[in-house]
């Protein structure tokens, strides 16, 4: 895909534009400690325009990174603990008859905002589930007649526990398929745990922080993205990958034959571009390489690769399906 400017011109101008990336990084280990993967993929994510799905168990700083992001940036961050009572006008909004004027008056929900942590999605009903990821895909929201945008720049970062699942209503496919990235969250290593301690077993931890960038910064880098060079041999690496789940065979991965139910949609081909577009961006880079693939392809593709009973049988996951990809398709 060739831009309009040059390649030296394009990797001059996202250095200019990029400059805001590192201070970010830098305000948020202030606060977070590690989990600078989990902070490299939110920030993809936002670059990218595209949602994340969050996996990991209660205590991981989840809540906290992404708070502490909304506040850098200086945007409204709200977050909201879904719950199995809970209806959609609590997410979206309603209509209230006002009295003493004789008319209805629209009451926004929390949707409004612009960073927005959806805790444990899996925890409410399909209809909230519903109206969550229709606004997360028009990125408008209906209320009564009337049809109301939400302001950009707008990332909804949902969390789900993989332990209980209790209580829960499991996302469907289709829907889980709105989501860019499905990032898991692990634990910290020995060394980043010993500095939690220090940090935060006090009565009264500090973790304000002041706002080191502008949300128009971060809108300007979404449209800048459009111009990182993209080679047409990382295209293809690209489609080898997803295509390579629908038909493995194909693409010389025998081992996979009978382990995939069903393979990666064409959605995964434009986030793994998007995705890598924004690696390269974070990177301080104008074009993006194979590597930028794999580093977020697991999280683009772990959510859209149906195994079959087979596969699970052998206690095979997502992952180990596309490290085989990795193994076996060739790197241009």
């Amino acid at each position: 895909m060739m831009s309009q400017f040059s390649l030296s011109e394009i990797n001059q101008r996202i250095a200019e534009e990029s400059a805001f990336i590192d201070p970010l990084k830098s305000a948020l280990s202030q606060v977070i400690v590690g989990q600078e993967e989990l902070i490299e993929k939110i920030l993809i994510g936002m670059l990218a325009n595209g949602h994340i799905l969050l996996e990991g168990v209660p205590g991981l700083a989840k809540t906290l990174t992404v708070k502490t992001l909304a506040q850098l940036i200086s945007t409204h961050f709200q977050r909201i603990q879904f719950t199995p009572d809970m209806l959609p006008a609590d997410l979206l909004g309603t209509l209230i008859f006002n009295q003493k004027t004789g008319k209805f008056e629209t009451r926004k929900g929390p949707i409004f905002a612009n960073i927005i942590l959806a805790d444990e999605i899996n925890r409410a009903p399909s209809k909230v589930q519903s109206a969550l990821l229709e606004a997360m895909q028009e990125r408008q929201v209906t209320i009564g007649e009337t049809s109301y945008s939400l302001t950009p720049p707008f990332l909804v970062l949902a969390t789900q526990n993989p332990i209980e699942q209790e209580g829960t209503y499991p996302l469907p496919e289709a829907q889980v398929d709105r989501f860019m990235l499905k990032v898991r969250v692990d634990y910290p290593s020995l060394e980043e745990e010993k500095q939690i301690l220090r940090r935060a077993a006090v009565s009264q931890p500090d973790f304000s922080v002041k706002p080191v960038v502008k949300p128009e910064d971060i809108l300007q880098a979404q449209a800048t993205l459009n111009d990182i060079y993209v080679d047409e041999k990382v295209e293809d690496y690209v489609l080898s990958l997803v295509f390579a789940t629908r038909d493995p065979a194909a693409y010389q991965v025998k081992e996979l034959q009978g382990l995939i139910d069903f393979g990666a949609s064409p959605r995964a081909s434009i986030n793994l571009i998007l995705a890598a577009k924004a690696r390269a961006f974070l990177e301080h880079r104008g074009f993006i390489t194979p590597e930028d693939v794999r580093y977020i392809g697991k999280d683009v593709l772990r959510h859209r690769v149906i195994l079959t009973y087979e596969a699970e049988a052998e206690d095979l996951t997502t992952e180990d399906i596309i490290q085989q990809l990795y193994d076996h398709i060739p790197v241009p």
